[in-house]
């Protein structure tokens, strides 16, 4: 089910916001994604994750893995093959597409296709400039700008 709230009164308000209205409009899944393929998310330690699509029947040409900022797109399409005419027809080949939300500096460290797994690394690197750090304190000690009394400075 579709959440059809409007966030557009929000965005004349709000300043820098944009993202998280983004995400809440985007928060459920597509209507037509169902839950085809399934897959698997791991969290390894604090900033290392993979994700696992089961994609058997895919080869590596018939998938394509789009890294956009903040978002991960996984898309799978087959070829259809004219000349074969089906007698049954129960595996399940068709088109997909899988979209994840990704936190900021998440990227991906690499893909690969295994036994019918699609297993995407994903990793999380803070750069320095936005990592926390500590500000020293300058107690008690002479400042050392210059003092001016009247029109000469010490």
């Amino acid at each position: 089910m579709r959440n059809n709230t409007d966030f557009s009164p929000f965005y004349r308000s709000s300043i820098g916001f944009d993202r998280i209205f983004n995400l809440l409009e985007n928060a459920g899944p597509p209507p037509t994604a169902g839950d085809w393929p399934p897959y698997d998310i791991l969290k390894f330690g604090e900033d290392i994750y993979r994700i696992m699509l089961a994609v058997a029947g895919f080869t590596d040409e018939e998938l394509t893995i789009t890294h956009e900022p903040n978002l991960l797109v996984i898309n799978g399409a087959k070829a259809q093959d004219e000349e074969m005419q089906y007698l049954h027809h129960g595996l399940a080949l068709r088109q997909f597409e899988r979209r994840f939300e990704l936190a900021d500096h998440v990227s991906v460290t690499s893909a690969k296709l295994e036994n019918g797994l699609l297993v995407i690394d994903l990793k999380k690197e803070i750069p320095e400039e936005m990592k926390p750090r500590r500000i020293a304190i300058n107690a008690g000690k002479e400042s050392t700008s210059k003092r001016i009394d009247g029109d000469v400075a010490a």
